[in-house]
């Protein structure tokens, strides 16, 4: 029984890794945000517009509490903010949970996250020098939540296969 949980700032390829390493190690791939989504019938961007970041990030919360206890065994994306908020990251040290941290620097994430700006609520409309200062401030400040994680991985320069094997090999 593993719960393996995949976390870092937006951009850094929590969903893409968190698909591959789930089909190459056979557990169930799941996206926080995706289920947030389906659960609420609307996207993360018109529910922070909608209903406020608090809303979303009770909501967050609580389902993520409910799939740590009640599924057995995972590979799940979290969103960018989750460990960061409601004592999320006190949910990642429970037992049979393996924590990811997919580390990546300022340069690497705002390289990732320029030309897909307008689909994230937090950094849509901001000119690229305000995105490059948000980014690095943000990564700042929610830095000790993702050092929180049992594992860390940096990520720059890196191929998904190649960040793929580096999980396996903790996890082996």
């Amino acid at each position: 029984m593993k719960k393996i949980i995949l976390l870092g700032y937006m951009g850094c390829g929590k969903s893409t890794i968190a698909k591959l390493l789930a089909a190459k190690v056979g557990l169930p791939y799941l996206d926080l945000d995706e289920i947030i989504e389906k659960k609420e019938n609307s996207s993360l961007k018109n529910i922070f517009s909608e209903k406020g970041e608090l809303y979303f990030r009770k909501l967050e919360h609580d389902i993520l509490s409910d799939l740590i206890k009640n599924q057995d065994s995972f590979i799940l994306s979290l969103g960018g903010g989750t460990p960061c908020y409601a004592n999320n990251h006190e949910l990642l040290k429970g037992e049979n949970i393996f924590s990811i941290y997919l580390n990546g620097s300022v340069a690497t994430l705002y390289n990732r996250l320029i030309t897909a700006n307008t689909e994230r609520p937090l950094i849509a409309n901001k000119s690229p020098e305000e995105m490059k200062e948000f980014i690095a401030k943000n990564l700042f400040d929610r830095s000790f939540y993702y050092n929180q994680a049992q594992h860390k991985i940096n990520i720059d320069n890196k191929a998904v296969r190649s960040i793929v094997y580096e999980i396996e090999t903790i996890l082996a």
